[in-house]
């Protein structure tokens, strides 16, 4: 008898150890995304819709803030351009390609699922184009479970150019 109460409480101080460290990591979250970008401005004349994916990271602070950030890579494709009617040339635009690394701070709202964030960062041009611009995307999304879905507008800083789009990006955090 004894040692059946001894094996019942080791084993609910187990679960009680156990509970407690799994709370603990929930505090952080990571997992993989997909995102697509429609270009506006200028940069909508050149480029087309952009697809990318990468891996997100979450950490919950205080109150519903944290902190996030996120590694990946995006490419918009190029169009091409016919200026055949004024003896012009004719060709296509480079695919532009970038690997953005962002952090920020996100808020999660009183009101179930929903969030606000701001990240910065860079992305960092390959292929045809080449350096790094600055970049600052807020947005604003719903969390249920491990599945995120964010609505956001990012904006690229190089040079005085600007580069915006709005994008969608789904995720996946474990």
């Amino acid at each position: 008898m004894i040692k059946t109460i001894q094996i019942s409480l080791l084993l609910a101080l187990f679960c009680v150890i156990g509970f407690q460290s799994q709370a603990q990591l929930k505090r952080f979250s990571i997992g993989p995304y997909v995102e697509t970008g429609v270009p506006t401005g200028d940069f909508k004349d050149t480029h087309n819709a952009g697809w990318g994916a990468g891996l997100n990271a979450d950490i919950k602070l205080i109150a519903g803030l944290g902190v996030t950030g996120s590694a990946g890579y995006i490419r918009f494709g190029g169009k091409s351009f016919d200026y055949s009617a004024v003896d012009g040339p004719v060709g296509k635009f480079s695919a532009l390609q970038a690997f953005p690394v962002r952090v920020g701070v996100k808020y999660k709202f009183p009101i179930p699922l929903l969030y606000v964030k701001a990240e910065g960062g860079t992305a960092t041009y390959v292929g045809d184009y080449s350096g790094t611009a600055t970049l600052f995307a807020p947005g604003i999304g719903i969390r249920f479970l491990g599945l995120d879905v964010e609505a956001k507008y990012e904006a690229w800083f190089k040079d005085g150019d600007h580069l915006g789009f709005f994008g969608l990006k789904a995720g996946y955090n474990f």
